[in-house]
């Protein structure tokens, strides 16, 4: 894993490529079938950073060749009026993937409208069937970010088998489901959160180190075990007036330190991210097709035999 010149870096653009190769020819087939697949994601008002977050996902799709299409509520709708329109995206057949873009706005719940979604059109995951599944070790669409982690960790070449993973963050997007994944690959985990005493001490003890908080350099080189293969979903602004912006993008792990110790690590950005976006393609494709749940763990949808 490991290089002369340091450690391996996880390069989440190039992953997406590979990712997408993979694809290709599954997509060709349905475009040749007619089933061309169509994601389509559903916001309330419109708030800048999601504005962002959909231009990632346009990008994305137009590259794979995935119809994309946004539609937008007044930010005034309340929750009966985004249930309706979730409903209206369920029964339409030209629709293949559904997604819930957050935040929403104050007052709106987000986890019951995901549940709204039909889990066959969840491309992101998030309905209690699919985590469900993943639970009771039935692998269906999975959260994005989640299955890009473990893409990443593949891509590192550590066999998983019996190492430590250690996962900080605890959330039901990222947090939990690659814990259950890590552990579906028999390593054992450790998940860390904002409560857990001591952090540094169970991370020294980790061979596979996954974070996922959203607070810039949490985690730092006296934390990391030489050797470690880190994941920073991290994705933090900071004051830079060096740049025109004023900030630039920084994950959770201080990557110089880090790297100087770790065998391989993801960069920020350019890690993680793009990976995302190529497994949401990727769901929305085995959505089109219609994915049956897989029972054998060792069949987990990855990315990279």
């Amino acid at each position: 894993m490991s290089t002369p010149d340091g450690p391996t870096l996880l390069d989440g653009r190039a992953l997406a490529e590979k990712i997408r190769a993979k694809y290709e020819p599954k997509l060709e087939a349905l475009i040749e079938s007619g089933r061309r697949p169509r994601l389509v994601a559903l916001r309330v008002g419109e708030d800048p950073a999601t504005e962002a977050y959909l231009r990632g996902q346009r990008r994305g799709a137009e590259k794979w060749g995935i119809e994309y299409a946004i539609e937008t509520l007044p930010a005034s709708s309340d929750e009966a009026a985004v249930r309706k329109a979730l409903k209206a995206l369920n029964k339409d057949r030209g629709v293949t993937g559904i997604l819930l873009a957050l935040p929403l706005p104050e007052g709106i719940g987000a986890r019951g409208l995901q549940h709204q979604i039909d889990p066959a059109k969840d491309v992101e995951g998030v309905h209690p069937e699919n985590l469900g599944n993943c639970f009771y070790g039935r692998y269906s669409l999975l959260p994005c970010t989640a299955l890009a982690c473990m893409a990443l960790i593949e891509s590192s070449e550590i066999d998983l088998q019996g190492k430590n993973a250690v996962v900080v963050g605890h959330s039901e997007i990222v947090g939990k489901p690659v814990a259950l994944l890590l552990l579906a690959k028999d390593a054992t985990v450790t998940v860390c959160h904002v409560y857990t005493d001591d952090l540094a001490a169970r991370t020294r003890e980790a061979d596979v180190l996954v974070v996922a908080v959203g607070k810039p350099d949490l985690i730092r080189a006296d934390m990391v075990k030489p050797g470690a293969v880190v994941v920073d979903v991290g994705i933090n602004a900071v004051p830079d007036a060096t740049r025109k912006s004023g900030t630039r993008i920084v994950g959770d792990v201080s990557f110089d330190e880090v790297a100087a110790k770790a065998a391989a690590i993801t960069p920020v950005p350019g890690g993680v991210g793009p990976v995302t976006v190529a497994v949401l393609m990727r769901n929305t494709i085995l959505a089109a097709e219609g994915m049956p749940p897989l029972d054998d763990p060792n069949q987990l949808p990855l990315f990279n035999r």
